[in-house]
């Protein structure tokens, strides 16, 4: 009898740690092999690449869907959401002026090249604001500030309107992480790094809060509609956004397929996404700087899937201590250790919290108990 409630107990114990902990931690792979993952294709914008040599003046399905992506970054501008299929006028202009920004032959087509790059994971704050490029300002604009400009840009880098700052004298920020999360010291130490990152260019440091709701800068990650008008799309797609200072808040889409440890270009999930390389570019925005048209710079609104982005660019630099100067013992020279590489396939960060370490004590409690 006890042999027999034993074998029920493992049984039990297995069947909840396969089937419905898989389900809930790796809801986009629990059902799909290991072995075609890489072939396997589930960005949120994937479906845009079937518009690839549509031309101006025809009607395709499905293209209203497109000209939402456009408004959404700010390239169709003022515009209701009841798009047409239509391949109108506006389009063309949104398509020449993404190519001019993510420097791409300027056609007006949706070519491979552009289809490529827009279906890139990339940045969830907008390209145009108010009908200004946050992007591909370059040298010859350093000069071109207006009350009527949504951002004033100097050199690539760029400032939201008003050029907003954490306020002179601030020399510590706090952050924290959204309790409900139940994010582990690995996670944490990710974004520890990043802001490490930033404070070792500026006068500016970081440390992390007790209190979430008195913290200067808020840390969550949530999925689809959480309340702050900007929805997250699932896998791929946008993978974070972050708000202007001194609003302080930075939030991460969960249903990402998160890297926190390893080397994440070698990752068997063609969906892996690099958590300090997002985290690095949207403090960017929380300390203050918008978008650059500088590949190199942290802050280029798009990074490809399985890729590590984590040193800040001259570019960078440059923005970030035009805002709050130089950290006198910066000599030039990044000095920001990376986290050692763990595993050749890294690890899924975790936002559920630990409902397999749950389930094991409670089997292994429940087989003490009969035994």
């Amino acid at each position: 009898m006890r042999l027999h409630l034993l074998l029920f107990a493992i049984s039990l114990s297995l069947s909840f740690s396969f089937t419905p902990i898989s389900a809930r931690l790796f809801p986009n792979v629990s059902a799909i092999p290991p072995s075609v993952l890489n072939n396997v294709t589930r960005g949120a914008w994937d479906a845009y690449k079937n518009f690839t040599g549509c031309r101006p003046g025809s009607t395709y399905d499905g293209l209203s869907k497109l000209k939402n992506y456009f408004h959404r970054f700010g390239y169709i501008p003022d515009s209701s959401s009841n798009f047409t299929d239509d391949f109108d006028d506006a389009l063309e202009s949104a398509i020449k002026t993404y190519q001019k920004n993510f420097k791409l032959n300027i056609t007006g087509q949706l070519d491979n090249s552009t289809l490529d790059h827009i279906v890139l994971p990339r940045c969830g704050v907008a390209d145009i604001i108010n009908g200004t490029s946050t992007m591909n300002s370059g040298k010859e604009n350093a000069s071109a500030t207006s009350t009527n400009t949504r951002f004033h840009t100097v050199s690539h880098y760029t400032y939201f309107e008003g050029t907003p700052r954490w306020p002179d004298g601030t020399q510590t920020l706090t952050y924290a992480f959204l309790p409900g999360n139940g994010l582990t010291d690995d996670v944490k130490n990710v974004f520890a790094t990043a802001f490490d990152r930033w404070s070792e260019v500026t006068t500016l440091s970081f440390s992390e809060a007790e209190s979430y709701n008195s913290a200067d800068i808020t840390i969550g990650f949530y999925t689809g509609d959480h309340g702050d008008g900007e929805p997250f799309d699932g896998v791929l797609g946008t993978l974070a956004h972050a708000f202007s200072p001194t609003n302080g808040r930075f939030h991460l889409d969960g249903d990402e397929d998160w890297v926190v440890s390893g080397d994440v270009t070698q990752s068997s999930l063609s969906t892996a996404v690099d958590l300090e390389s997002v985290a690095v570019h949207e403090i960017g925005h929380l300390l203050g700087l918008g978008h650059s048209s500088v590949e190199e710079a942290i802050m280029y609104p798009t990074i490809a899937a399985r890729t590590r982005k984590v040193n800040l660019a001259e570019d960078d630099i440059e923005g970030i201590q035009n805002l709050y100067g130089s950290n006198p013992n910066y000599n030039g020279t990044s000095t920001t250790s990376s986290r050692q590489n763990d595993s050749s396939h890294g690890s899924r960060l975790r936002v559920v919290g630990s409902t397999w370490g749950l389930l094991v004590l409670l089997a292994v409690g429940f087989v003490y108990l009969i035994l």
